[in-house]
């Protein structure tokens, strides 16, 4: 039996994605509410793998679509590879990029393979990640001013994703789109409607994935 660990942030992602999840054949499912932020993914991940050894980790809920990129809300990105946003460690490694780290951590080939074929509209890109909400938008140019190619931001993708590096376990990022950081009205408006809405489209293509994956 495949063991494929799932991991959110909020209880809100878990009772709309998580808890709307199918049982599977020949499919155990790990899932983890790990709380929002860097070090909560990581206990998560890291717990996770040691103690249950999956397959491979997606990480699933929700992401803002940063400003310029196309995306908009209720959209779905498969994360080709993710990175930092709020990391320095000094001008010799340069914005973004952990001591002894990468500053992008990749997609496993095979499942992002599989979500691109799933059908109702997938998008692979840049998914950066760091310990903050949407700021405004001198921070969002920030960000841009690091990765102009980012499309989407979380709060925990980038953790998982190098806790999983380090022990050579499967990941991808497979997130909704709750916001788009046009501005901070736009943001705001679009993030505070977003969880009294119909995420079945969603769940729909988490499902498809996992069957895909299993």
């Amino acid at each position: 039996m495949k063991k494929i660990g799932l991991l959110v942030a909020m209880d809100c992602e878990a009772v709309k994605v998580i808890e709307a999840l199918p049982e599977l054949d020949n499919v155990k499912l790990l899932t983890v509410t790990s709380g929002m932020g860097k070090v909560n993914a990581s206990m998560a991940a890291t717990e996770m793998i040691i103690l249950e050894k999956p397959d491979c980790i997606l990480s699933l809920g929700c992401a803002g679509a940063m400003e310029g990129s196309p995306m908009r809300q209720g959209d779905i990105i498969a994360a080709r590879r993710v990175a930092f946003h709020d990391v320095w460690c000094g001008e010799e490694l340069g914005a973004g990029i952990m001591q002894g780290q990468p500053q992008y951590f990749e997609a496993d080939d095979a499942l992002l393979a599989a979500a691109l074929k799933i059908e109702g509209g997938v998008t692979d890109g840049l998914l950066v990640s760091g310990d903050q909400f949407y700021v405004g938008p001198s921070e969002e140019h920030r960000i841009l001013s690091i990765y102009p190619d980012a499309l989407a931001a979380d709060m925990e993708s980038g953790a998982i994703a190098q806790v999983c590096r380090h022990y050579g376990t499967p990941f991808l990022s497979f997130r909704v789109i709750s916001d788009v950081h046009t501005s901070a009205e736009v943001q705001k408006d679009t993030y505070n409607n977003f969880w009294d809405k119909d995420l079945s489209h969603y769940v729909k293509l988490v499902v498809s994935l996992l069957e895909s994956i299993s």
